[in-house]
């Protein structure tokens, strides 16, 4: 085939999701293979020899790997359909820092708290919280990260909204009582279909959690 795609992910990840999110607002049609993490699959390892993760994009046999990179890859190449980075040079350095600050700072504290306890885990919610309203600031009134469209720095983020149950049984608190118009631009992505239709079920997230720190042994 002259334009094959295909996806290597896992349905309760993150970055499998903004993935997913990419390639349905650009309306591509692709194969999607699901990995069990726990025994990786022979074209994974062969896809990315160097992590050993997904996500991984297979366009005509060659692999793109990493999660925001798969993204900016997919709006480069599709550039016709519902651009999802910014046109201006410095607004698309700007959407690149916010997403790698969801990648580093939203990401190790959601983390800390389903993966700890005690002070550890009270650490890693007041971090999370600080980060959402770091967030939130930068949203502002705009609809989207962006602006009036919904793009890349929403498109990074949005699929943490499904963990946010799983982070609030194991935490004991609320989000939405911390960060209200974090949860309202959420609400607000969950009613795009690309969105909908992308982001894992909430109790299979929680499910997973559960087995994964059985295999770990954590308590």
């Amino acid at each position: 085939m002259s334009n094959e795609v295909v996806l290597l992910s896992a349905y309760v990840s993150m970055f499998g999701m903004r993935a997913r999110i990419a390639l349905d607002e650009k309306g591509i049609q692709y194969e999607y293979k699901e990995e069990d993490l726990s025994k990786k699959s022979s074209l994974l390892l062969q896809m990315n020899p160097i992590h050993k993760k997904i996500p991984v994009l297979i366009h005509n046999g060659k692999p793109i790997c990493e999660s925001l990179i798969i993204v900016e890859y997919i709006d480069e190449v599709w550039k016709g359909k519902s651009p999802l980075m910014p046109s201006d040079p410095y607004k698309r350095a700007q959407a690149r820092f916010w997403a790698d600050f969801i990648d580093k700072k939203v990401y190790d504290s959601g983390k800390r708290i389903w993966a700890t306890k005690g002070e550890d885990q009270e650490g890693g919610k007041k971090e999370f919280i600080e980060c959402l309203k770091l967030l939130e600031g930068e949203l502002g009134d705009k609809p989207y990260f962006n602006g009036e469209n919904f793009g890349f720095v929403d498109l990074a983020l949005i699929p943490f909204y499904s963990w946010f149950p799983t982070f609030e049984k194991f935490g004991n608190f609320n989000i939405e009582k911390e960060c209200p118009k974090f949860v309202a631009w959420a609400n607000k992505c969950m009613h795009k279909d690309s969105v909908f239709k992308s982001i894992a079920e909430p109790n299979k997230v929680y499910e997973y959690v559960l087995k994964f720190k059985q295999q770990l042994g954590l308590p």
